[in-house]
């Protein structure tokens, strides 16, 4: 007689939480994956409306192998799932004075952007490409799916991170070897597709530099949703179960040990394991009882740093604009003192700097023929601004269209179809992240690898954590990577010490080398 496959309740259906679902299903186990919304996706859920589909959420994908990965788990072809294709330039940043860097990963266009703003850092560019790529292979290609549950797991790699410079800022780290202000920006805002001020994001994130020159910028053939469904569609096909509308109440503990979750409603689904891709400090302090939270009281998580919120407005043109590229940034007159209002002071300024998506520049599916899909995305304080979003919202939107009116969509008010906002109040309130934070806590030193969440509490040993507040960390690369910690922290056991027997044709090699 087959014994029963132990189950995992897998809670939150973002980018962490599928990627964990299917390394789990695949490997044996009986996993229901739930999330309280109509669709899967998390940060990713897709709008759709007047022939225009949005993508919620993240659109810079890099490090595509993390994505293959999953599908070759379950000795399937990504390729007959999903279209990558690669965007260039990566970025088209956009200076206040309308001065234009168009950044990407061919090093001989590099050097002549650089050499518009500064010839004379052309040699500190290169040095600053060797040091970060020495970074990457440390902090991504080295530690990124590495558990760090014990201090001693940070003690063994302190003597790299002080080689490395963890200490210094990224900003910091690229001033040491780039002149020109403006050159400094164009190489530190990485850290801000994360969640973190470059001023004070330790240098170790500047890894990303680096990871997106060795793999590249791509985009999904029908926008980011289609990776979501993607890999639902995966997960549905390895017998997993995935309630959507669902959503959780409590996750049940008894003697120390997570024994499933209670839905609101009242429905339990027991499980011998359970893994939240919910926001951490929101889980521990609302989805669990304080009397068995000894670790991760509620004063604790009340001290850490949060990342900032965003304000993003979603909206469709008839009109199409050709000249922009795919992604922009469009950077304001101030840029440390704007990240000090965010970060610091949580101030909302009457300023800004922007991330403009034009997917319809590589995919014009994604809106109506002859017309235009965008989204753009402006860096705000979160909850603790104060600010009230339902009167504020509205205003900061027109804002926005009056800036971009101004410099790259010009008569967007008389060509727009459709529009609408999400600003801190939704991180909050539709997505449960502690004080609005789009990105959980901030990458600085003292709140990476040891430091962060744990993908393993340490308060109940069989609850396991992935996503943007645990380790690695924020934006697709660390979701995805956060899923392959609990993978190695998970191994081929039930949660009690017994050996699990994998499902006949589904089990594959748990750690899959990087391509290069």
């Amino acid at each position: 007689m087959t014994k029963p496959r132990p189950k995992v309740a897998v809670i939150g259906a973002g980018f962490g939480g599928l990627a964990a679902a299917i390394r789990l299903q695949a490997r044996g186990f009986a996993v229901t994956l739930v999330d309280k919304r109509d669709a899967p996706g998390g940060r990713a859920y897709v709008y759709k409306d007047a022939g225009f589909a949005f993508d919620g959420g993240p659109t810079v994908i890099t490090a595509p192998f993390l994505f293959e990965e999953l599908f070759q788990l379950a000795g399937k072809k990504m390729s007959d799932y999903l279209t990558l294709v690669p965007v260039d330039p990566f970025y088209r940043v956009r200076f206040h004075d309308g001065r234009v860097f168009n950044y990407n990963g061919v090093h001989e266009e590099m050097l002549n952007e650089i050499r518009k703003f500064n010839p004379a850092d052309v040699d500190g560019y290169n040095r600053f490409l060797a040091a970060t790529k020495k970074i990457f292979h440390i902090g991504f290609e080295d530690l990124a799916d590495i558990p760090f549950g014990k201090f001693g797991d940070m003690v063994k790699i302190a003597p790299a991170m002080i080689r490395l410079r963890s200490y210094l800022s990224v900003y910091s780290l690229v001033s040491k070897y780039v002149k020109d202000p403006d050159l400094r920006v164009v190489l530190s805002f990485h850290p801000l597709l994360v969640g973190g001020n470059p001023f004070t994001t330790t240098s170790i994130y500047s890894l990303i530099a680096f990871l997106e020159r060795k793999w590249g910028v791509w985009f999904a053939m029908g926008g980011t949703g289609a990776i979501v469904d993607a890999l639902a569609k995966l997960f549905v096909e390895l017998g997993g179960e995935l309630a959507l509308g669902t959503e959780v109440d409590q996750i049940l503990v008894e003697r120390g040990q997570a024994t499933g979750v209670r839905l609101i409603g009242g429905r339990t689904i027991p499980a011998s394991l359970v893994v939240s891709n919910g926001d951490a400090p929101f889980v521990y302090k609302n989805l669990l009882d304080p009397s068995v939270r000894k670790r991760n009281s509620n004063s604790k998580i009340d001290k850490l740093r949060y990342s900032m919120s965003l304000v993003v407005s979603y909206f469709g043109t008839k009109k199409t604009y050709p000249d922009l590229a795919h992604h922009t940034i469009l950077l304001g007159p101030r840029y440390k003192e704007l990240l000090s209002d965010i970060f610091d002071k949580k101030l909302l300024a009457p300023d800004f700097s922007l991330y403009l998506h034009a997917p319809t520049r590589t995919d014009p599916s994604l809106a109506p023929p002859g017309h235009e899909n965008f989204y753009v995305l402006s860096p705000v304080p979160h909850l603790d601004s104060g600010t009230n979003w339902e009167t504020e919202g509205p205003i900061y939107q027109e804002k926005l269209f009056d800036y971009l009116e101004k410099t790259c969509i010009p008569g967007l008010r008389e060509n727009l179809v459709t529009s609408r906002i999400i600003t801190p109040q939704h991180f909050h309130d539709d997505l449960n992240s502690e004080k609005g934070a789009a990105f959980s806590i901030q990458p600085v030193l003292l709140q990476s690898a040891y430091f962060r969440f744990h993908n393993q509490s340490e308060d109940i040993s069989n609850l396991y954590f992935v996503g943007a507040g645990t380790h690695p960390g924020a934006g697709m690369p660390g979701v995805l990577s956060s899923a392959k910690v609990v993978d190695r922290l998970i191994g081929d056991r039930d949660g009690t010490g017994n050996q699990l027997d994998p499902i006949a044709g589904t089990h594959a090699p748990r750690m899959l080398p990087a391509p290069g």
